[in-house]
């Protein structure tokens, strides 16, 4: 439920993201906000960042910072927030899965080892990033056999192909996990309590 008075800016805030996942979040505070998309091709970002020698948290703050960026040049009057999150394996990254297989090869290569989600966030006014931030996650996923994969694949359906790693903790993916370090905003990628206090630096919330 959207709080009167709790912006105190003349100007919108906007989300630069189409998630659900991530308006859900950022509705629970009580801002008002608008949504946009970002017009970025995120893999080609991602190939130079890396190419430049990005590490998996440096390339989330940088798809961050480029989806706030877009959304920014189209309303720059608003105060706009980008966020990304990568999925890396030591430094293997992980993608969303294109298929049922594909979520079954990334279960199967993260099963019985610790992962780290890390969530990215960027604010930006007027085509300028006027602040950004980086949290992290750790996650253990249990020891699964061929035959536990194949029980969750067919109990998560189709959402296994809208999240990197294949899974989502907040539904039948938790049977997954043993266990997990981190704030459950960053592991859902948009860490609210370091967003909430970027806002309050920039005096635009007031509470």
């Amino acid at each position: 439920m959207t709080v009167p008075g709790l912006w105190r800016d003349p100007a919108p805030l906007v989300l630069a993201s189409t998630s659900a996942t991530r308006k859900t979040l950022l509705a629970a505070t009580g801002l008002a906000f608008e949504t946009a998309r970002p017009e970025v091709d995120e893999r080609a970002i991602e190939a130079q960042a890396l190419a430049g020698g990005a590490s998996p948290e440096t390339l989330a703050v940088t798809l961050a910072r480029e989806k706030a960026l877009s959304v920014s040049a189209a309303r720059p009057r608003a105060l706009v927030i980008g966020a990304d999150q990568t999925l890396a394996l030591e430094r293997r990254l992980f993608h969303k899965p294109t298929s049922r297989e594909a979520a079954r090869e990334q279960i199967a290569a993260l099963a019985g080892r610790t992962h780290a989600l890390h969530s990215g966030v960027a604010i930006a006014r007027e085509g300028a990033i006027v602040a950004e931030y980086l949290a992290s996650a750790r996650l253990t996923m249990r020891r699964l056999d061929a035959a536990a994969i194949d029980l969750y694949l067919d109990l998560a359906g189709d959402v296994v192909t809208t999240s990197v790693g294949g899974y989502q903790l907040e539904g039948v993916g938790a049977h997954l996990f043993e266990w997990v370090e981190g704030d459950h905003s960053t592991i859902l990628g948009l860490p609210i309590f370091p967003l909430l206090a970027a806002l309050r630096d920039l005096g635009v919330l007031a509470l």
